[in-house]
């Protein structure tokens, strides 16, 4: 039974439709097993953080955070769910990885604190607890191209977990062992980025449903009033290679290496600056640069549903202001809430664990802090 558990969310179909239809219709999802657990990693006062122009160490962290955890479950050759939201991290993982999947959380938490001064709320929550609650928790597959399945949740049991995780439960202090934290693949080599055409912008976007139990009907609906609006979600992705720049900044180098290493590392500083500086002439000239250019637009993960819809889309400031009129309808006849968030440009950071077998995933936000500024507009209406 416990390897049926184990490996719950590799063995769930994925769905080939439109992600509306898919969250439309509740059959498409399953309970998630009681034996599993929700794990998140949130950044505190990551909103005065990015005020203070620290945008960019908010998004290593998160990022360090969500790879943390990708790690410990890929040596287990278990398949979780896990969802990346620009100041923080959730993942659902089973017992089996529990134990040292909130280790890892708790390294990182350690060196986060050391080499950028932000403190990480880190903890679990269990999904029989969430279920003892009366909470929600649906979760589906979905198939977004040949190279990207995401998972979809419904339910306010993640932001639920979360909320008390960063609020109210004691800090969980795992068994500490002597391992260093894994954090290989983890890559942040573009720059900012623009968006594919001139005269467009980048709008980061959460919406939330106020009623729990019929968020699949309205997230059908503002799913679909996305796609009318903007187009297909390859159309709006605010990611495109001709815009792509690698980064030679030392600063922002020298950031990513204290996220990832924990620690100063100067060969790694020099060769993260030389690929910086000469890489796109050389090394992405050569037949996995290619290859790898190519995957990185379909592997790129623009839309996340863990109970929410947080979306970063590239379109006109006119799209912009027909979906506005979109949602205030439906937050002003109490159905919804939501968040916004508009900047010039987007960040990325990737997971690559083998460029030459499409094994990367790349994490999208707007710039200046997108998800969290959209995150603040949406609790001050609530």
């Amino acid at each position: 039974m416990a390897n049926i558990d184990t490996n719950f969310y590799e063995n769930l179909p994925a769905w080939d439709i439109p992600v509306s239809k898919l969250v439309g219709d509740i059959s498409h999802f399953k309970n998630v097993p009681e034996n599993w657990h929700i794990v998140a990693a949130d950044i505190k006062n990551s909103t005065e953080a990015i005020a203070k122009g620290q945008h960019n160490s908010v998004n290593l962290i998160a990022t360090g955070a969500v790879i943390a955890m990708i790690n410990i479950a890929y040596k287990a050759k278990i398949n979780i769910p896990f969802f990346f939201g620009g100041d923080g991290a959730i993942a659902l993982v089973p017992q089996e990885i529990l134990e040292e999947t909130l280790s890892a959380l708790q390294k990182h938490k350690r060196n986060t604190l050391k080499n950028f001064k932000l403190e990480l709320k880190t903890g679990s929550f269990s999904v029989k607890k969430i279920y003892q609650e009366n909470i929600q928790l649906k979760i589906a597959k979905l198939k977004v191209n040949e190279d990207l399945n995401i998972p979809v949740v419904l339910g306010d049991a993640l932001h639920y977990a979360e909320d008390l995780i960063k609020n109210t439960l004691p800090e969980q202090e795992p068994v500490p062992d002597e391992k260093p934290i894994d954090l290989e693949g983890m890559e942040c080599k573009w720059d900012k980025i623009k968006p594919p055409k001139n005269g467009q912008e980048v709008v980061s976007l959460i919406v939330i449903s106020k009623n729990d139990t019929k968020s699949y009907k309205i997230f059908a609906e503002v799913l679909k009033a996305i796609d009318d609006i903007y187009g297909s979600p390859s159309r709006r992705k605010p990611i495109t290679v001709r815009r792509l720049k690698l980064k030679a900044n030392l600063r922002k180098i020298n950031s990513e290496m204290k996220a990832k290493l924990g620690k100063f590392n100067l060969p790694y500083l020099v060769k993260s600056w030389l690929t910086g500086k000469y890489g796109k002439h050389i090394w992405l000239k050569k037949e996995n640069g290619k290859n790898y250019l190519k995957k990185l637009v379909a592997l790129t993960d623009t839309l996340t549903i863990d109970g929410r819809i947080n979306t970063v889309i590239s379109g006109t400031p006119q799209q912009r202001e027909a979906l506005i009129g979109y949602l205030d309808n439906l937050e002003n006849s109490g159905k919804i809430a939501y968040g916004i968030h508009v900047s010039q440009e987007s960040i990325m950071s990737c997971y690559v664990r083998d460029i030459s077998t499409h094994e990367h995933i790349h994490f999208v936000d707007g710039g200046n802090g997108g998800y969290t500024k959209a995150a603040k507009r949406l609790k001050k209406k609530l």
